[in-house]
């Protein structure tokens, strides 16, 4: 007779690895089974795990040793997340439980000095994140990072995920219930940070050119800005003339910097 295991269907491994990731599901143990879990349906260099809420600063969910917690990381954490193109549509609630960073990043997104300044160390040239809504305030983004020696995606990867997201959103949830107090207890307003984006360059900039600060900030062209605003490019590029003569500036990097300054006044002050 042949022997039961002989005849171990191939999704057998799965189905206990998915078992041993629900044991953890309310366990401080769970970021790091989810990822080891993870780990056997798409390749990935690395992983983040951040719930993102109004009116505070994103906490970290994995990685689980704050000893791989790099500086580009801790600096995205505390100044550079306002301008992520996914936390932007996660508040734009613009955005599908399974996507790629290219699809939600705006179309010059490369050409910003968040990119150059602080993505851009991530060394990474792939994305994947799976969103899932928490609770009404809360939402948590699960990122799977890709280095250039992996390539892109592949379309098996990305169904995979796809197919097992409902099941992945829902342990994240029993997580987050369970341990979620673990967590908040390291809530960190960042009301600083909208108030530099609502503040920067007032009294300097008209508040049609302040918007439009903040969208060349985030990534957006003068086409995009000029579809989203319903304005002409011509407009748009009017517009940025004037920015730039106003803060006596000529490159977005200037701007940034600017802003850069502006919000560590505004930190400074709260210190206070």
């Amino acid at each position: 007779m042949i022997k039961s295991n002989h005849l171990e269907s191939p999704s057998a491994q799965f189905n206990r690895s998915l078992a041993t990731l629900i044991d953890h599901s309310r366990l401080k143990s769970f970021p790091n089974s989810l990822v080891e879990f993870l780990s056997e349906l798409c390749h990935f260099d690395t992983a983040l795990m951040v719930t993102y809420k109004k009116s505070f600063k994103p906490i970290i969910i994995y990685p689980t040793d704050p000893g791989d917690i790099s500086i580009t990381l801790h600096n995205y954490i505390n100044k550079y997340f306002v301008l992520d193109p996914l936390f932007n549509a996660i508040q734009a609630q613009e955005i599908a439980t399974i996507s790629r960073l290219s699809e939600v990043a705006p179309d010059s997104f490369e050409s910003t000095e968040y990119y150059q300044s602080c993505y851009k160390n991530f060394d990474l040239t792939e994305e994947i994140s799976l969103v899932t809504q928490l609770n009404q305030q809360v939402t948590c983004a699960l990122t799977l990072g890709r280095k250039s020696t992996l390539g892109p995606v592949t379309r098996a990867e990305l169904q995979r995920l796809q197919s097992i997201a409902p099941v992945i959103s829902s342990l994240i949830r029993q997580f987050w219930l369970s341990q979620s107090q673990e967590y908040v207890k390291y809530e960190k307003s960042d009301s600083a940070m909208k108030e530099a984006l609502k503040t920067f360059a007032s009294g300097v900039l008209t508040r049609r050119e302040q918007e439009i600060t903040a969208l060349i900030l985030q990534g957006h062209s003068s086409k995009a800005i000029a579809g989203m605003l319903n304005i002409s490019p011509g407009t748009v590029k009017v517009h940025r003339k004037n920015i730039h003569t106003r803060l006596n500036t000529s490159t977005q990097s200037e701007i940034f910097n600017l802003f850069l300054t502006h919000l560590n006044e505004l930190e400074n002050q709260g210190a206070q």
